[in-house]
């Protein structure tokens, strides 16, 4: 089957798969697991939000042990001592670094608790599978020790997260720019199969019921309803697919890759002691893959463009700010390192560097369909960002850590803003 854009949307929707079980058996290691993954499985729950707690350390401690993560299986360490630091900035998942100083290293390694309500939003096993095959394979991402009921521990590198400013950095840029294309050259039928649907399109299908299904919860207000009202959602995402697939050109910038589509600067780490002789750019990490998807190679670098709207450490870290949107130049500047590292580079577009006029026009006709497909990452964003809210109304938590709904309704605006401008409305 041909990845197709689809200028219709369903809403049907297979049920969830049940939640983990709760029961603790620290001394098994579920043997499935390792058949299917090659990755060690501990039948262990945590609690994100106890983490600070005698509890959570003695948990993680068990979890580390019985996958057998090297450095952390030793026998003269103890649950007490454990370091665990929360990282900020992860809205899916909770993230923390756990490490225990030694003697001769401190060793760190990365874990990841799932979010209550990703599993409407993500197939860990899908996930997995293509985490093996990016870290395996292409050296992409980082090592995965193994997992437990509700999340994974994963390969520390000693680096710093990039901050909002950061991607703003014309150098930084670049080098993203170049990393984003080293990624797209993952061949996606290896990570994937041969059968395989876009992303933009798969998600706002697969994320519509869910979201249904919470914008009916009593706690939401009604004026809030209105406003993320998905009947008039699905007329306009229909009309602008119809749209969408006349003026889609895969020769311009749209080609199909396996893109990241979360680059958002807390996913992108800088290396504090980059390899001897490597380029400058690869002292930039990408993390977390969970949105991984085949989709246009324009879609990932719009939805990349949208993140130098966000700063997820301000007072209202909910709100984009379309002002800060990169400008011509800081774009033609990411295009540039994106284009010198990227299928442009083969033989049969080496041509494109022939001239100046030639370069400028390539990069026009990729600029054009970064805009063409800008409207799509708003829509997923926008429906995602419903389902996270799921926890916060059911349990009416007035005071959330991230106000999701305030989200949506940015997402939201920000897609009918975009068709108008358009002209798809």
């Amino acid at each position: 089957m041909f990845p197709v854009f689809s200028s219709t949307i369903s809403t049907s929707l297979s049920s969830p798969p049940p939640p983990a079980s709760l029961k603790r058996q620290l001394s098994n290691v579920d043997t499935d697991t390792i058949e299917v993954e090659g990755l060690r499985h501990a039948r262990i729950k945590l609690k994100a939000r106890h983490y600070k707690t005698p509890e959570f350390a003695s948990e993680v401690f068990e979890i580390l042990r019985l996958l057998h993560v090297p450095y952390f299986h030793a026998t003269d360490i103890l649950p007490r001592d454990l370091t665990i630091r929360r990282v900020s900035g992860a809205l899916t998942n909770a993230v923390f670094f756990v490490s225990f100083p030694s003697t001769k290293r401190t060793c760190t390694v990365l874990l990841r608790v799932y979010g209550p309500s990703s599993g409407s939003l993500i197939s860990r096993p899908r996930e997995l599978h293509a985490l093996h095959i990016l870290s395996s394979k292409y050296h992409i991402g980082p090592r995965i020790y193994g997992t437990f009921e509700n999340g994974r521990i994963e390969e520390y590198f000693e680096s710093t997260t990039l901050v909002a400013q950061d991607i703003r950095d014309p150098q930084i840029s670049q080098w993203i720019g170049a990393r984003m294309a080293e990624f797209h050259s993952v061949d996606i039928d290896v990570v994937e199969g041969e059968s395989w649907e876009l992303g933009a399109t798969k998600n706002v299908r697969s994320w519509l019921a869910p979201a249904r299904d919470i914008l009916v919860l009593p706690s939401l207000p009604e004026d809030i309803k209105r406003e993320l009202d998905l009947d008039d959602f699905c007329l306009a995402w229909d009309r602008y697919s119809r749209w969408l697939c006349k003026v889609d050109d895969v020769h311009s910038g749209s080609k199909r890759v396996f893109a990241h589509n979360d680059a958002q600067y807390g996913n992108l780490l800088r290396l504090k002691h980059p390899k001897e002789g490597a380029n400058d750019h690869r002292q930039i990490i990408v993390v977390d893959f969970e949105y991984a998807a085949p989709n246009p190679a324009s879609y990932d670098i719009a939805n990349h463009f949208h993140e130098w709207t966000a700063n997820y450490h301000s007072d209202k870290p909910h709100l984009l700010d379309a002002s800060r949107y990169p400008t011509l130049d800081e774009r033609r500047n990411f295009y540039l390192a994106y284009l010198r590292h990227t299928y442009f580079s083969t033989k049969e577009h080496q041509h494109i560097a022939s001239s100046d006029a030639e370069l400028e026009s390539v990069i026009a006709k990729l600029d054009r369909q970064v805009q063409v497909w800008s409207p799509a990452s708003h829509a997923s964003w926008a429906l995602w960002a419903i389902v996270q809210a799921r926890d916060d109304l059911e349990n009416d938590n007035r005071t959330p850590e991230f106000d999701y709904i305030g989200y949506a309704r940015c997402r939201m605006a920000g897609f009918l803003r975009e068709l108008k401008q358009l002209g798809v409305l």
